[in-house]
């Protein structure tokens, strides 16, 4: 029997050994631990690859989301529209802001919010739309963006799935006014710790979101505002930056992967990931769909194969949302994939014969 880890973070590091330790040991030889030139020098390689003039680096992919808000004036009276499918960050950094995190349910297909329900929850409140690109397929951002024009609401891309997915060779992060990337140790760039950035063309915003993420400062000891504590660490982008130059070969090898998964996976009780035509879909996660998610979970475990569950409920039904009662099916299609959804291993390092194993178990396997 194989033992075939979910996220296998030692694989990667061993195929680019040399570079990680050259750039850890470099970072301590300089004493490069907050800010200085190993923050610029990522910050300014990023920039590059996605194509907007700044990135910003920072705490977490949560932290930029809420200083993004902040740096916006978003806060209390006001609402922002998110997907009923989500990790928690996108609609708690909301609430952290004090506004209402409004849910709309997603899209059969994609688990992307829906852009046809985004108009009924509009209201006079509402400042903002934060689409997630989930599970690595972009969010139908020219949809997102007409709407956006039209009730002048600002577009916070929530990149932390996504990093270089694509809707016609345009960058997920690229279509908004703002973009908020996370760079966890899983995601398909991710840091050996917490680890996010904010990513504008706009200047105004960037010196904005820079100050609150340094204390409000604009110079030292000059606190043009009172800020937060979320800085980007030396080291991590020191990491970062080690590892960007592969993140296409990475993301070539994800979409390869899913395509082998895609071709090998026959059990026909088994919805497998679907993707827009001319999107681009990397893949950070490969979610499967079963009526039997649970068992098949246990049954995958036995035969060594870890799965998880992305997500287990959708964002309105989490216990901290209790006061809102919200009545079941009022989001019918993320209750219904929040029932079924199960992710199996995804990452670069994964090999033909895992991929076969893994697929040979699922054909094998009631679903």
């Amino acid at each position: 029997m194989q033992k075939i880890p979910f996220v296998d973070l030692y694989a990667q590091y061993k195929s680019i050994q040399n570079e990680m330790d050259a750039a850890i040991k470099t970072s301590i030889q300089n004493t490069s631990f907050i800010g200085g030139n190993p923050v610029r020098e990522f910050e300014t390689a990023f920039a590059g690859f996605i194509g907007l003039k700044h990135v910003i680096g920072c705490g977490n992919g949560t932290d930029s989301i809420e200083i993004l808000l902040q740096a916006y004036g978003i806060g209390k009276g006001h609402e922002v529209i998110v997907p009923a499918a989500s990790w928690i960050s996108t609609s708690e950094a909301v609430s952290a802001r004090g506004a209402t995190p409004v849910f709309v349910d997603v899209e059969e297909d994609y688990f992307n919010i829906n852009p046809a329900l985004i108009e009924a929850a509009i209201t006079a409140n509402t400042k903002a739309i934060i689409p997630v690109h989930l599970y690595g397929h972009p969010a139908d951002m020219p949809a997102i963006m007409a709407i956006a024009k039209k009730y002048n609401l600002i577009v916070i891309e929530d990149c932390a799935q996504s990093h270089a997915s694509a809707i016609h060779e345009k960058l997920a992060g690229t279509f908004g006014h703002a973009a908020s990337f996370s760079f966890y140790p899983g995601k398909n760039l991710g840091a050996y710790g917490d680890a996010g950035c904010m990513a504008t063309s706009d200047d105004a915003i960037a010196e904005k979101v820079r100050m609150i993420a340094n204390h409000g400062q604009k110079g030292k000891h000059n606190h043009i505002m009172e800020g937060r504590n979320s800085r980007l660490d030396g080291l991590q982008a020191a990491i970062l930056s080690a590892k960007l130059p592969y993140l296409h070969q990475w993301t070539n090898a994800r979409i390869a992967l899913a395509a082998q998964y895609n071709t090998s996976i026959t059990n026909a009780g088994l919805g497998l990931p679907k993707t827009k035509q001319k999107y681009k879909h990397v893949f950070h996660l490969y979610v499967i769909r079963s009526n039997k998610r649970d068992a098949l979970k246990d049954e995958l475990n036995a035969l060594g194969i870890e799965t998880a569950i992305h997500y287990p409920c959708a964002l309105p039904f989490l216990s901290c949302y209790a006061d809102r009662n919200f009545a079941a099916g009022s989001f019918p299609v993320a209750e219904a994939w929040a029932k079924k959804v199960l992710s199996i291993p995804m990452y670069a390092e994964l090999t033909t014969t895992q991929i076969e194993y893994i697929a040979s178990a699922l054909n094998n396997l009631p679903a």
